[in-house]
């Protein structure tokens, strides 16, 4: 058994007959489903979703397959032959270190701060769990991310009040915070069109990789 971590239900969709948990983009939730996972016999995990991009140029939709994840606590490698073996199945993805974040990383001025301390081409928030889970039992890690927003754009305060523990977009608090600055909506519209093409990547990708 594989077991897989995505962030919300959208990413979770697409892997119809795989093990799959969702963490809400919060990364102990993530460590907490990622151990869980292996306890109950995953003899692999993964991390799928989508990142934020840190490296310049890497435009909505661009797969990453990660060679690393890179963290405050240190850096750990993915495993070698998941990686050449995504690699195969998908030539046009992009390998590179992902950085992992406590919180959603908003600004372009901080995507920049942390591709400079981290070397990593995107940043997402299950990863890091997932990869500290499986070294923790001695089990391969691959992850595959799709960059959302690129690296010069900003995200809107209503785009980071985060999703429930089921991996749901809170709409409550987005439709709140919406109502407090009616000018983020065109940045919330841009976040939408950014999320499509990377959630049409994961799709592809999945389709590839059977």
């Amino acid at each position: 058994m594989i077991g897989i971590v995505t962030g919300f239900s959208a990413e979770a969709a697409l892997l119809g007959g795989w093990r799959v948990e969702m963490a809400g983009g919060r990364p102990g939730r993530a460590l907490d489903l990622a151990r869980q996972l292996a306890y109950e016999g995953a003899t692999a995990l993964a991390s799928f979703g989508i990142a934020g991009g840190l490296e310049p140029g890497l435009a909505p939709g661009t797969l990453v397959i990660a060679t690393s994840v890179w963290s405050e606590a240190g850096t750990l490698d993915c495993d070698p032959v998941w990686v050449a073996h995504l690699a195969a199945a998908l030539p046009q993805a992009r390998l590179a270190p992902i950085a992992a974040a406590a919180g959603v990383v908003a600004t372009a001025a901080d995507k920049l701060a942390l591709r400079q301390a981290s070397g990593a081409v995107a940043v997402d928030l299950e990863s890091w769990g997932v990869i500290q889970a499986a070294a923790e039992r001695g089990l391969p890690c691959a992850v595959l991310r799709a960059v959302a927003d690129p690296a010069s754009r900003a995200l809107p305060p209503a785009a980071a009040e985060g999703l429930d523990d089921q991996g749901r977009v809170r709409l409550g608090a987005v439709l709140l915070s919406l109502a407090k600055d009616p000018r983020q909506l065109a940045g919330l519209i841009r976040v939408g069109l950014d999320t499509k093409a990377a959630l049409n990547a994961l799709a592809q990708a999945a389709a590839a990789l059977g």
